[in-house]
């Protein structure tokens, strides 16, 4: 079986990732398998930078097909912020939530989105990036132990549950990082038939 590497040592996003190919002939690594990798670091000014710059490391530490993600959120009322600086807005996930709902207090506009860039990286290249978003509203206190990050506080548009609340099966529907991943794999499948043997 061909494998390709993911460019995260997230757990969850690994996870995350296996039950998005589950239906695929591939078996997916991690960075958790290559525990020697030096890391990098995401300079980028956008969230396909920060992914590129991600995948196109891995691919070369690995010597094998490498993805990468760069994902955050974007506020509306905040100017886009944390945007790229999303998992360094704090040094945790509930101190970044209390950061997050302390500046929206008394704010009306709780618009935001996530968003999520994907790059895949063959042969020490990075050749594509694909972007995928979902729109929502962030809530006034967290709900729910599920997922990660800032999902206990984004509840998406047409839904009454937020990330946190909402169960695996239905944000691998409608999340960010499943509509990235799913624009990926198409161009994999219909554009990249050289990859055949790698993805």
């Amino acid at each position: 079986m061909a494998y390709i590497v993911v460019a995260t040592s997230n757990a969850h996003k690994v996870d995350e990732y296996r039950k998005l190919l589950a239906d695929q002939n591939v078996e997916l690594k991690s960075l958790l398998d290559y525990p020697g990798f030096p890391g990098v670091e995401e300079s980028g000014a956008t969230f396909a930078e920060n992914a590129s710059i991600k995948a196109l490391a891995a691919c070369k530490y690995c010597d094998v097909p490498a993805f990468a993600d760069d994902s955050g959120l974007e506020v509306e009322a905040l100017g886009g912020r944390p945007g790229v600086f999303s998992s360094r807005y704090a040094p945790t996930d509930p101190e970044r939530i209390a950061k997050l709902l302390k500046e929206l207090e008394g704010c009306e506009n709780r618009k935001a989105r996530f968003v999520c860039a994907i790059a895949i990286a063959v042969n020490g290249e990075v050749i594509e990036t694909f972007e995928g978003t979902v729109n929502g509203v962030i809530t006034s206190s967290p709900r729910g132990e599920g997922g990660f990050g800032y999902d206990p506080v984004f509840q998406p548009d047409g839904y009454d549950q937020t990330f946190g609340e909402l169960s695996q099966e239905v944000k691998n529907q409608i999340s960010h990082r499943a509509a990235a991943f799913r624009k990926a794999l198409e161009f994999v499948e219909d554009e990249m038939s050289v990859l055949d043997n790698e993805f």
